[in-house]
């Protein structure tokens, strides 16, 4: 079946809109009717796995909470970091939860910021919003008072063999600093649409860290991640994806005006068959923003590992400081990865640069270990490790507990 019939199949499916998202669930469906769903000729579709994208809406998807037969068991929370744990309609107690520094938004405060964020990045055929909008029957809205200091965990498990779809909207207020864990789990034969809108005001510090870890049978994860930064924030983010048979990462961030700085730093290891695909977007509209952006991919057997990075940087966006490095393992020869990184660049007086490299475990290094007695997998296990933790010790503390670099060490095969 096209892609294009079984979206409208899929939207067939959804329940009639309702409740406070009702305005956006039919903007979200009266998009895909008229635009159906991408192509390969869509450039930021190009590589996409269509096959894999299918089967991501043919999930049934999650009507009621009667659905949703098991929790996932999860490691205990650290006693400094609130957790909220996100399930398909069953978020009306979370304020209950919620450290003293955050509370729930007020309906005006949804109503000035709900979309402003993703709409601003004005992303051609944005089909992973759309797709979002079009089934999120719930929002969760929070925001973190002024001159605050606070940590925070949200948790969102997937269902086996369901569909569903996540909307968080976030307000970091001024002068405030938050530690944010976000953690997606997938299951078999599963998949999550998440659609993640965070304004950042002035004198912010958000540390944001994104573990994302699918299974091994047929679990699918899209996600979008905007962000809008005020003057002299900083936005930190660290992101790790693996395990998804199939997954689109999407972080838009924008300098609304200039003077903050954003650094991110992402890993997606693949294996088996998946694709695994992060499409960045980063764009400067004032003068005297900072960017340093890594983004490092591992690929093994027979996966597909593609990364996009578009940094935006117009003419008021002088003095501008940008810096891209695309670094990359092969550890297969049916393995593929794809890199491209895209610079627009209108302002003259700027310092912006990039880069791509594509290598293997180095062999000198591997020598080294052995002839000091080391075993191979042992071996190959230390320099995974050293390969990561760029990206891997700058994740929240609390991170460790979920045990994730024993399975990007282990689910690696040379």
């Amino acid at each position: 079946m096209k892609s294009s019939a079984i979206c409208r199949e899929w939207l067939n499916s959804l329940p009639p809109t309702q409740g406070y998202l009702k305005k956006e669930q039919s903007i979200g469906r009266e998009l895909l009717f008229e635009k159906g769903m991408p192509s390969n000729k869509d450039e930021a579709w190009r590589l996409c796995n269509f096959n894999r994208l299918n089967n991501f809406l043919s999930l049934p998807i999650i009507i009621n909470n009667k659905d949703f037969s098991s929790k996932s068991k999860l490691p205990e929370k650290d006693k400094d970091r609130e957790r909220l744990i996100i399930y398909p309609n069953e978020n009306s107690s979370i304020s209950n939860n919620l450290p003293n520094g955050i509370e729930k938004m007020s309906n005006k405060e949804i109503e000035d910021n709900l979309g402003k964020i993703v709409k601003s990045t004005n992303i051609k055929n944005d089909i992973s919003v759309c797709l979002n909008q079009a089934y999120s029957s719930e929002l969760i809205a929070l925001k973190v008072k002024s001159n605050v200091t606070e940590s925070l965990e949200i948790v969102i498990p997937s269902i086996e063999e369901k569909s569903i779809s996540t909307r968080i909207l976030l307000l970091i207020e001024e002068g405030a600093k938050l530690d944010l864990l976000q953690v997606f789990l997938g299951n078999n034969n599963s998949a999550q649409n998440h659609l993640i809108e965070i304004k950042v005001e002035s004198n912010v510090e958000l540390n944001h860290g994104l573990i994302s870890m699918g299974e091994d049978k047929d679990s699918s994860s899209i996600c979008t991640l905007a962000v809008q930064q005020s003057e002299q924030s900083k936005y930190f983010l660290h992101s790790i994806h693996h395990g998804w048979d199939y997954a689109r990462f999407e972080p838009r961030i924008i300098q609304s005006e200039g003077k903050a700085s954003t650094i991110i730093k992402g890993l997606q290891v693949t294996k088996s068959k998946e694709q695994i695909a992060t499409h960045s977007l980063i764009r400067f509209e004032g003068p005297h923003g900072k960017l340093n952006q890594l983004q490092k991919a591992v690929a093994s057997e027979s996966s597909h590992s593609i990364f996009n990075g578009s940094i935006d940087v117009p003419q008021k966006a002088q003095k501008t400081e940008a810096a891209q490095l695309s670094r990359n393992l092969l550890l297969s020869k049916r393995a593929r990865i794809d890199t491209k990184p895209e610079l627009e660049i209108v302002a003259d007086d700027v310092r912006c640069t990039h880069g791509a490299t594509v290598s293997q475990l180095q062999d000198e290094e591997l020598f080294y270990l052995l002839s000091r007695g080391i075993d191979n997998e042992h071996a190959n296990s230390l320099l995974l490790k050293g390969y990561y933790d760029e990206v891997v010790s700058h994740l929240p503390k609390s991170a460790g507990k979920w045990n994730f670099i024993k399975k990007l060490i282990k689910d690696i095969k040379k």
